[in-house]
């Protein structure tokens, strides 16, 4: 709330009226943003609003383009806490099963901060794809030429993450992690 400018007292850990107030009018700007774009499936509407004010128009902008475009996709992983980025950072290391989804631990991840999504494919009975031509489509349609204010994962070089996308910052996630744990993150520019 504070990175999208809706508290601006020290953080303290404790909810009082200023929190209060804050809350509510990060709530009446997530509808807002809804009513500007549209609602989808439950699973995406549910992620979308763990996203940043910022994040969450980005998102509805980006699905309503893909799926306006033809493909069926749904937003599958919004916010996330350093706990839960760090249970996947597990998966396929240490003995544990699954493919390795993640190179970053909690903290070193844009989902750790509200800023980055993921999305999944899915054919028309249902069925998830974890991996093909769809991903592709999906950003073709979704972003503006050169990709504007939103970064796909499917253009890194290092970890290609084909599913995700995170709001351009021009910072580095160590910038991003400091500025956000100081509450001096700033996103209403975007």
């Amino acid at each position: 709330m504070r990175a999208d400018g809706f508290y601006h007292d020290d953080l303290d850990g404790d909810w009082g009226p200023n929190t209060e107030k804050a809350a509510r009018d990060y709530d009446a700007a997530a509808q807002q943003i809804r009513s500007q774009t549209r609602t989808f499936d439950a699973r995406s509407e549910g992620c979308i609003l763990t996203l940043s004010i910022a994040a969450q128009r980005r998102a509805r902008e980006f699905l309503a383009k893909v799926l306006d475009g033809g493909v069926i996709a749904r937003i599958i992983s919004g916010t996330r806490t350093y706990a839960e980025q760090d249970a996947l950072f597990r998966k396929g290391r240490f003995g544990n099963p699954g493919p390795r989804v993640t190179n970053a631990r909690g903290g070193q991840s844009n989902h750790n901060f509200g800023v980055a999504w993921d999305i999944g494919i899915f054919t028309t009975a249902g069925g998830y794809l974890d991996d093909g031509p769809g991903y592709d489509k999906a950003a073709a349609l979704g972003l503006p030429a050169g990709g504007g204010n939103v970064e796909w994962g499917g253009n890194w070089t290092t970890f290609v993450d084909r599913p995700h996308y995170q709001l351009a910052l021009g910072l580095s996630v160590s910038q991003l992690r400091q500025r956000f744990e100081a509450g001096t993150l700033d996103l209403t520019p975007f």
